[in-house]
């Protein structure tokens, strides 16, 4: 049995599928705390020991948990919206765990969730700041640029996402995200 494991590297589990819905239950909002915690404290360093701000209380936090068994298990992505003014929403704080930023679409989808959620709430325009790494991936998601700012000491830009492309719906959907497996490419 041994000689089938020689070779086989040390990797994270890989779920087969993920759920994408706003958090309901108390371990689930406390997942998405401990989450944004790990990203934004701990490795990117963008705050000293927690994260959470005025925004957190009126907030509407969205997850996205890997499933064992089809239930789930473990909250690896998290993101919040709030209505700034009336019919203009925020979208902050979205994070995907290190392990399962390359396992499918996770973060597009939790951005999807919130601006779709948004938009059935009553959003006319949807915004957030974009930490300068990620703005060719909102680009690609229908976000336009509407400035460079610095937030937090870093490099930023104000995004605005394009309504058009996201369809408004209930705070009651839940998305199943099943990840596909990438072709290795052998050299």
């Amino acid at each position: 049995m041994s000689m089938m494991l020689e070779g086989v590297k040390d990797r994270p589990f890989i779920p087969t599928e993920y759920v994408v819905r706003l958090a309901r239950t108390p371990w689930e909002r406390a997942g998405y705390h401990a989450l944004r915690r790990e990203v934004f404290c701990t490795e990117q360093h963008v705050f000293s020991e927690d994260d959470q701000d005025a925004i957190d209380a009126v907030a509407i936090p969205i997850i996205a948990a890997c499933c064992i068994a089809g239930m789930p298990d473990r909250i690896v992505g998290a993101v919040r919206i709030h209505e700034a003014k009336p019919g203009v929403w925020r979208g902050s704080r979205l994070a995907v765990h290190a392990d399962h930023r390359k396992l499918g679409r996770i973060g597009a989808e939790l951005i999807r969730m919130a601006v779709s959620t948004a938009h059935g709430l009553g959003a006319t325009r949807f915004l957030a700041q974009v930490q300068e790494q990620n703005v060719l991936f909102f680009r690609r998601l229908h976000w336009k640029g509407l400035g460079v700012i610095t937030l937090h000491g870093l490099p930023h830009h104000d995004m605005q996402a394009d309504l058009a492309r996201y369809p408004a719906h209930g705070q009651d959907q839940i998305w199943l995200l099943r990840p596909q497996p990438r072709p290795r490419q052998v050299a």
